[in-house]
């Protein structure tokens, strides 16, 4: 069979990659064409368009790029009807896909959406899109059924693919040798995935970072976005180490970290690292953002476990004074074993391995 699949972001990338390999082996006559990134494009899909031309963060962003997102969009429903699939696969990114998923649903071209947009925080109201356009739809999050249940919309948990990636992680003993790192302790600045993110985020995180000397500094290195980048924005700071597209092993290695709202939230929490969670957008689009979302907790380690497990700082509290605080919390031994345990809740509350595999039997057996 055809598949056509849509990721916009890295994180996408990584697990429709997986997806990909698991459908492979349910269906050997697949073929992909995608719009995705490397990884995606390593597992066998033909890439259209990398995600790192697709990535706009926040309303200010979107509408300064509004001409380029338009054409995007114009030039993937040419494409996907030349193509002919026999099922488009959205994964997350919404505001691209779900725009997509409308216009397929007039093509008479079946939609399956893996990971579901995150709709239970805001814009509630696209549920009744989604419902309308989406054929079967997968989440990834428990509780993500029981919401999509409130609209009588009947969708597949397959668990979090995040378990089979960290399952699947091999640590490579020569990590801290090969990035000049030493025996000493890490503390792991994972700053985001997009340039204008980075460039908010990092300044702060490696100021604070500075009041630590018993900690060695690393910055989690975005795949998208090249070293030259980094090293422009660090060259204030002596002895600041950047790791490429190596964001497990230094999680595996790494003591404490600073962290950027998002999916490194939790991968941060499965790896079992203590962490200070952070955000600050563009204050406009914070201004928009904050009135329209709907959520105790912008972590998704939070939202899973339903507490304040992992401190959240957020747009005027993101500051040096309060992460300097939150981060001496993190080095009392007390603080750290409640922090862990709460991790091991973590991991049992996403249920069993195997979610890409599961995702893609559904597939194949509903496209049967």
């Amino acid at each position: 069979m055809k598949y056509y699949v849509i990721a916009g972001e890295a994180s996408g990338d990584l697990h429709a990659s997986n997806l990909l390999k698991a459908l492979k082996i349910e269906d050997e006559a697949a073929h992909f064409r995608i719009w995705g990134g490397d990884l995606m494009k390593e597992a066998g899909g033909e890439l259209v368009k990398h995600y790192k031309d697709l990535a706009f963060m926040g309303f200010w962003e979107v509408a300064k790029n509004l001409r380029t997102i338009l054409n995007n969009i114009k030039f993937c429903k040419k494409d996907i009807l030349a193509y002919q699939p026999d099922v488009l696969i959205l994964v997350d990114y919404p505001g691209f896909n779900l725009r997509i998923a409308k216009w397929a649903k007039t093509q008479n071209i079946r939609v399956f959406y893996y990971i579901s947009p995150q709709i239970w925080a805001w814009h509630t109201s696209r549920v009744h899109g989604i419902k309308k356009n989406v054929d079967r739809m997968f989440v990834i999050l428990p509780f993500e059924k029981d919401f999509y249940k409130k609209y009588e919309f009947d969708v597949d948990f397959v668990g979090h693919p995040l378990l089979d990636v960290i399952r699947n992680f091999k640590p490579d003993l020569d990590f801290l040798q090969s990035n000049n790192l030493s025996e000493k302790p890490i503390l792991a600045l994972l700053p985001g995935s997009r340039k204008q993110e980075i460039k908010r985020m990092l300044k702060v995180m490696l100021t604070t970072a500075k009041d630590f000397p018993e900690y060695q500094i690393a910055i989690a290195g975005a795949p998208s976005v090249p070293r030259e980048f980094y090293i422009d924005l660090v060259k204030d700071n002596k002895n600041v180490s950047i790791i490429l597209n190596q964001t497990y092993q230094l999680l595996h290695h790494a003591a404490l970290a600073l962290v950027t709202s998002g999916t490194a939230t939790l991968e941060t929490g499965l790896f079992k690292v203590p962490q200070v969670v952070c955000y600050s957008g563009n204050p406009f689009s914070y201004q928009i953002a904050k009135r329209l979302i709907d959520v105790k907790f912008i972590s998704l380690v939070n939202l899973i476990v339903d507490k304040l497990l992992v401190k959240e700082l957020i747009q005027n509290e993101f500051n040096i004074e309060n992460l300097k605080t939150e981060l001496k919390k993190l080095t009392d031994q007390e603080c750290l074993k409640e922090v862990k345990k709460g991790y091991d809740e973590l991991a049992v509350i996403l249920g069993n391995q195997g979610a890409s595999k599961r995702a893609a039997r559904l597939m194949v057996e509903y496209l049967k």
